[in-house]
Order: C-alpha cells, then structure tokens, then sequence
C-alpha cells in the first residue's frame, strides 16, 4: 500500500480484533477498573505478544515503524488470527509470511461434506469467503430453497438483493452486519478475487442498506443465533443457527436446527422428509 495507507489499514484491523476478542475466554484477569471498549485492552494485548505497551499503542494510532515478522507472530497469536487473518496481518505489514490466497475457497473438503449427511433433524450449509453456498443437505434446501442444490445461491445477494429468498425472518439487520463483516474481511484476504469484486459491485449497486452497513465497518464474530421465520410451506419455525468455522479454507458450517421435541423441530423432520422423496444432493 502507497503511503500512509497501510499503517491507517493495519491499525484498523488490530484494533477491530482486540475488540472482538473475549477477555473471559483467554483467561484474562479482571481489574475493578471499568473496561471502556469492548473486547481486550491495549496493554493486555501488548503482555500476550511480549511487546511494549507504547509500541503496540503505536501501531493502533497508526504512528509505528513496519512491524517485523517476529512482531506480527506475537500479534497474530496474541489476536487468536485464524490462517487466513495471519496472512493479511502480514500483507498489511507489508511483511514476508504465508502468502494469502488468490480467491475464496470454494472446494468442500469431503470429511466436512460427509458430515452433512449424518446430521438428523439438521439443516446444514456450507459457505465460502464470498458467502457462495458450496454444500448443503436436503433439509437445508427444502428449508431454504432450490437454488442450494443447484450450487446459484449466495447469502449475502439473498439478504440485500432477496435473490433467492423464500421468506423474512427475525434478525434480518444483524444478519445484515454479520454479512458485511465477513465480505469486509474476505477484501482485505483475497484482493484478487473476481468473485468478490464482482459481487461486491453488485451490493453497492444494488442496495442503499448494504452502502451504509459497509460504512459502519461492523464487527460481528460467528456463534448461537435464534430466529423466526414465516416458510411459506411449515409455517412459523422457530430456528437455532449455530456456525461451525473451516479455519484451513476459510469456510463456515451452519448448522439450522429447532429445539428437541417442539413443533418447529417436527415441522423441519417433515420438510426433510419431503425432500428426500424427489430431491438430489446439494452442492456446487
């Protein structure tokens, strides 16, 4: 990056990541102190890296030296990056270290694609980086539609553009964010993704929501989610949505279930059952 550009884009992103990062989880002791932002504080990140305080302070005001590889390691685990976070913290840094990708992974790995199948009572997708729908199994599709099967769905032009959406449910403005986080980060990793860029074209084009998501910059990490939705054949459900991450491809799994023993969980069974009398498997 030209200039500045790259210690403005490098302490954006470190600072995005210690936000998201939950202190109870890495075994961080509490202070009676307020925290004043979410996520960790600059000097607990700096005491997990094994740098100065000043120097990481630095780099989140954008005022530091080129961090060296040694540094951006520290980061990187201090940060809990998956891979492919690693490898844009160091294409920010301009540094030398696993080299990002050229575009989404959109190869199911076939433990990953077998799990689909011995999942009873679940619908389940898989989606890449550019929020593609690169596997499913026939609950997902009978609960979400054709175009899962036939390998044309994607979740973010579903949710902005309503290609391919067979109904509203609850949750539609956080899902909204959690979309535009995820397609933020796929930027900064694959630079040269035509997919994305082109599908990204399409979102600005298309939808004055997704323009001013984008600008929020928002910050939402993967987890337990419960919503509501009108299927136009079960009716109101009631669904858990749970995300399983594929580190290594940069994937995520998710996992749509009702509760045991409750309508929408009958209501799901029956739409399974439907689709496995006429329908084929899922993928692209």
């Amino acid at each position: 990056m030209a200039g500045q550009e790259w210690r403005r884009e490098l302490a954006r992103f470190l600072r995005d990541r210690r936000e998201a990062l939950s202190p109870r989880a890495l075994g961080v002791v509490e202070t009676e102190a307020p925290r004043r932002t979410p996520g960790l504080r600059r000097e607990e990140v700096a005491e997990l890296a094994h740098m100065s305080v000043d120097y990481y302070t630095r780099l989140e005001q954008a005022r530091g030296p080129r961090p060296s590889p040694r540094i951006l390691d520290g980061l990187a685990r201090a940060l809990r990056l998956a891979p492919a976070e690693r490898s844009h913290l160091f294409r920010l840094a301009g540094a030398t270290g696993p080299p990002p990708a050229d575009g989404a992974v959109r190869r199911v790995r076939p433990h990953v694609a077998a799990m689909l199948e011995r999942l009873p009572g679940t619908a389940a997708i898989v989606t890449d980086a550019v929020y593609d729908v690169v596997a499913c199994n026939p609950p997902a599709a009978a609960l979400l539609g054709d175009d899962l099967r036939d390998g044309g769905a994607n979740l973010a032009r579903r949710r902005f553009l309503g290609r391919g959406r067979l109904y509203e449910s609850s949750g539609a403005e956080e899902f909204a964010h959690i979309v535009v986080a995820r397609l933020r980060m796929a930027a900064g990793r694959y630079p040269h993704d035509a997919r994305l860029a082109g599908l990204l074209g399409e979102l600005r084009a298309g939808s004055e929501e997704f323009r001013q998501v984008w600008e929020a910059r928002p910050v939402h990490a993967p987890g337990h989610r419960v919503k509501t939705v009108e299927h136009p054949v079960a009716g109101r459900l009631r669904l858990n949505c749970d995300v399983l991450l594929v580190p290594e491809d940069d994937q995520q799994v998710v996992l749509i279930t009702g509760d045991p023993g409750s309508p929408s969980a009958r209501a799901l069974d029956d739409l399974a059952n439907r689709r496995a009398r006429y329908g084929s498997p899922c993928g692209a």
